[in-house]
């Protein structure tokens, strides 16, 4: 099963990045995704940034976790 996560991206150096998955920094290959700019989200997958997110699916992610925050950590573990 692969699995991409949804990241900030909070540092651009050509095509390398620095993103951030709620919280956590990491070191990405931004050359697949055309302009990345500062404070972007893109969904990153193996080291790579596969899919920058638009204003819809950013909406979309942030109803997602506010949604997730509001269960009780008993329920949720």
């Amino acid at each position: 099963m692969c699995l991409a996560v949804p990241a900030r991206i909070v540092e651009l150096d050509g095509t390398r990045a620095t993103i951030s998955v709620e919280g956590a920094l990491r070191e990405v290959d931004v050359s697949l995704i055309e302009e990345p700019r500062l404070g972007e989200y893109v969904l990153v997958h193996a080291g790579f940034a596969i899919h920058k997110w638009d204003a819809d699916e950013v909406a979309e992610w942030e109803r997602i976790r506010g949604m997730a925050e509001t269960v009780p950590k008993e329920v949720a573990t």
